[in-house]
């Protein structure tokens, strides 16, 4: 007996870095159900060897064709641009992977089109941890999340709130704790560096209860999250140690976390919430 045919989906990619490689790796290797139709990237005249190795090697459009091109965009751009990505997307009523989870949340009028329009949006794992719980605490009530991330200075250089702040990082010899406040402020403060915040205070207790530490540690190699939660179904803690990819304000484990969500889509058996 032969299994139904399962739908087949369009792939675009927006972004060519560490993480969209690895997704693009993926896809050319076979996901069940889903195809690399499509690539953006930031400067299209540069040239792709990585591209060239692939098997099916996808054209490079502009962000504004990639919705005629695709039934599914992944987002691994600067957050500047997530509103380019993600909006001719969800209008039409398809999806877009979303891992500027921060942005989002200064764009929740696209959750609303998503609503609206019949599209979904959905936010990866990434490089946290415990989602699932989170999202099924949340089911009943919970009275506090905090989270703390610990980072290694130079994966936090650069930031919006360190500019802002006059935080010198450059000669810190001993770890230091350079903001504390609502994961929506983490997000504003630190677009390349909290989308783990962001999405764990999507995940249950929204962005403006949803309590976050960053430190800067010169002696780590690795980017640490801590989450603690009190509910009335569980209380409970969480932490990973992340090592970084070649960008060292994302961790290694983002990318696997984007490809084993597209496994997700069309598998006959699905493990988790």
């Amino acid at each position: 007996m032969t299994g139904l045919q399962r739908p087949h989906r369009r792939v675009a990619i927006a972004g060519l870095g560490p993480i969209g490689l690895k997704v693009a790796a993926a896809l050319d290797r076979g996901i069940d159900g889903l195809t690399l139709a499509a690539v953006a990237v930031g400067d299209p005249a540069k040239p792709r060897p990585e591209l060239d190795r692939l098997a099916r090697r996808p054209p490079i459009l502009p962000l504004a064709e990639l919705a005629a091109a695709a039934d599914i965009v992944i987002e691994c751009a600067p957050a500047a641009v997530l509103r380019d990505i993600v909006a001719p997307f969800v209008e039409r009523g398809k999806t877009a992977v979303v891992l500027s989870a921060g942005a989002l949340l200064e764009q929740w009028d696209l959750v609303e089109t998503a609503r609206a329009s019949g599209g979904q949006i959905v936010v990866p794992t990434g490089a946290l941890i415990g989602l699932d719980a989170v999202t099924a605490a949340a089911e009943g009530t919970i009275r506090s999340v905090r989270m703390v991330t610990r980072k290694p200075v130079k994966g936090l250089l650069g930031a919006p709130y360190v500019v802002a702040n006059a935080i010198d990082l450059e000669g810190l010899r001993q770890p230091r704790k350079i903001f504390e406040g609502t994961a929506r402020e983490g997000a504003r403060g630190f677009p390349a560096n909290v989308n783990v915040a962001a999405a764990l205070s999507l995940a249950g207790f929204g962005p403006d209860r949803t309590t976050l530490e960053i430190w800067a540690d010169p002696g780590l190699d690795r980017n640490l999250h801590s989450i603690e939660v009190d509910a009335d179904s569980a209380r409970f803690s969480m932490s990973i140690a992340n090592v970084p990819s070649e960008n060292p304000k994302t961790g290694r484990i983002t990318a696997l976390s984007v490809i084993a969500c597209l496994r997700k889509l069309n598998a006959p058996l699905r493990v988790g919430t």
